[in-house]
């Protein structure tokens, strides 16, 4: 399956309840490190299309709390808490405490001033992983859609 430049979706790992995204961007590894880890970028793009995020608590270290309410476009709201687990320039750990619990490795690797980033989703159960991948395959690249709209404006 292609997304809309033509690129490959999302893969899974049904053994360790993983979905994997992949895409190459057009923007150096410290751009994309940027938009992740400033509140008032990373708020223009979480989440699949049609959601807005307010932030509440944004603390990125090891340990440091995120928390946010990511605004459905039917008027649905839903409060996220995760946990930096990891955080450098070419790697971001988080786990997301709210339900689904789970967590999110994203890297970004260089390839010739462009940027591969990798979103690794791994779900804590097999239930909610067999329940959750249709919908977050298609979220998780719409998210990854709209980081590279954000960074063709940095």
């Amino acid at each position: 399956m292609l997304d809309l430049l033509g690129q490959s979706l999302g893969e899974s790992n049904a053994e360790n309840f993983e979905l994997v995204s992949r895409r190459k961007l057009d923007a150096p590894q410290n751009l994309v490190y940027r938009a992740w880890t400033e509140p008032e970028l990373l708020a223009q793009w979480w989440g699949p299309n049609g959601f807005t995020n307010t932030f509440h608590t944004f603390d990125l270290k090891p340990g440091g709390v995120w928390e946010f309410t990511m605004h459905g476009p039917g008027g649905a709201d839903y409060p996220n808490r995760n946990v930096f687990q990891e955080i450098g320039p070419a790697c971001i750990v988080l786990r997301h405490d709210s339900t689904p619990r789970f967590i999110l490795t994203s890297t970004f690797e260089d390839v010739g001033g462009k940027t591969e980033i990798t979103f690794r989703q791994a779900f804590e159960t097999e239930e909610d992983y067999k329940k959750l991948k249709p919908m977050c395959e298609e979220a998780n690249e719409q998210n990854l859609d709209r980081l590279g709209l954000l960074l063709k404006k940095l």
